[in-house]
């Protein structure tokens, strides 16, 4: 459809016309039914009463009602009818309300005091008090007012409200809808997944954006493609020499066996190292989240703890509903964390766990007694390949905490780590509650 704009500035201005061109509709509609018809049918009907009573007295002679008075006669041609004070007060006046504004005018017109009153009901009457005649009222019915059920002005107003307030909900659903998958994708990617492309529809702004979107999706996705086989391939590469130089150790001679000894270790370290970097690069992109039990991961965490460690480990936790979460990615994040605090505590290390209501997350902490990190270093060990050898001893690859942390990020939590008075350091892992 060339005619529908493509830009969100035209659909806008669009849009604007439309609730515009609609209320101008609205407002003849109600203004046409309601205020000029019913004008126009009083006039109409008030003339057509002045007219009958020039008639009044040939069409009651021509009749054969010679008898009849004046006044029966009137009342039969318009529906007008004279009542005296006492006879009023039997005909409903009052039941009638009382309209300063009409007795001013109806006073100028007929020259003296008039009062006029206006009974509502199945019948709409008009009660005229003349001057002429300070001790009769005059009835005067307008049955074409008794049509209008409810008044206009509310159904304009209401009209007019919804129809606003209905455009101006389709407009941004139609308007946010993109946008809102590009924020869910953009998330996704963030976190090192990567979903289908999103639809190129929409405004032309937002199909900018989201081509754009998903240009920088693939590059990233073949950048990590890119960096997987580069990975494998070293990887691979460096396990063939390390295996052969295992195997001319174990055929040294049994006077070189401290050496040996100390080749293979390096060997087992290496793999070690290939092992985290491998890790760090895949992060268990194929792991499904479900809803888990952190507490439960991290009694099962602990209790398969290697029985090589040496520390006293004490689990203290508190109640935490279930999240979801990728349960084996979690288990990794908890042993890296028990990992450095039985490398680098002293004796004890205490796990506990509890659920924050006011941020709906859970979380678990790990603290040792060790001898802490200073915090200006706190947040660049979260980075690859930074190590805290002024504090800690600095053993290892650095990827341990930058592996926990895009772990993590991917579960759209945060991990903060703090220097406790009289004990070492304390790691705190937050997961949010989602569903």
């Amino acid at each position: 459809m060339k005619l529908f704009p493509k830009s969100a500035f035209a659909r806008t201005v669009g849009l604007l016309a439309l609730v515009l061109l609609l209320n101008q509709l609205v407002s003849y509609l109600m203004v046409s039914n309601y205020v000029v018809k019913p004008s126009i049918e009083q006039i109409t009907q008030l003339v057509a009463k002045q007219i009958k009573t020039m008639f009044i007295t040939e069409s009651a002679l021509t009749s054969g009602q010679q008898e009849q008075s004046l006044a029966v006669a009137f009342h039969e041609a318009t529906g007008i009818r004279v009542f005296s004070n006492e006879k009023s007060l039997e005909e409903g006046l009052q039941q009638t309300t009382y309209y300063g504004y009409l007795s001013e005018l109806m006073s100028a017109e007929l020259g003296g005091q008039a009062d006029v009153r206006i009974a509502q009901g199945q019948k709409f009457y008009v009660w005229v008090k003349p001057p002429q005649a300070p001790d009769y009222w005059i009835r005067v019915p307008l049955n074409s007012l008794t049509s209008g059920q409810f008044s206009p002005l509310v159904i304009y107003l209401l009209v007019i409200g919804v129809l606003s307030v209905f455009g101006g909900v389709l407009f941004a659903n139609w308007l946010n809808r993109p946008l809102k998958a590009l924020e869910n994708s953009a998330k996704l990617v963030g976190r090192g997944e990567f979903p289908a492309q999103l639809p190129e529809k929409g405004a032309s702004e937002i199909v900018s954006v989201t081509q754009a979107f998903n240009r920088m999706s693939r590059g990233i996705q073949e950048l990590e493609n890119d960096r997987n086989l580069l990975m494998a391939g070293v990887s691979h590469d460096l396990r063939t020499p390390l295996t052969r130089i295992r195997l001319a150790a174990e055929m040294m001679p049994e006077s070189e066996d401290y050496l040996a000894q100390g080749i293979a270790e390096d060997i087992d370290d290496m793999n070690d190292i290939i092992d985290q970097f491998i890790d760090y690069v895949r992060l268990d992109q194929q792991e499904v989240s479900s809803h888990e039990s952190l507490n439960e991961l991290l009694e099962q965490t602990v209790a398969n703890l290697p029985d090589s460690w040496q520390k006293q480990f004490h689990v203290e936790l508190g109640q935490c509903p279930r999240v979801m979460l990728r349960p084996l990615s979690v288990k990794r994040v908890a042993v890296n964390l028990l990992e450095n605090a039985e490398r680098y505590g002293k004796k004890n290390v205490w796990i506990k766990s509890g659920y924050n209501k006011k941020r709906r997350s859970v979380w678990f902490s790990v603290t040792d007694d060790g001898p802490g990190i200073p915090e200006t270093e706190q947040e660049k060990l979260f980075q690859p390949f930074t190590q805290g050898d002024k504090a800690r001893g600095g053993v290892g690859s650095g990827l341990g905490l930058a592996i926990i942390k895009r772990i993590v990020d991917r579960h759209d939590g945060y991990i903060s780590m703090k220097n406790v008075e009289n004990a070492g350091l304390c790691v705190t892992v937050s997961l949010p509650q989602q569903g």
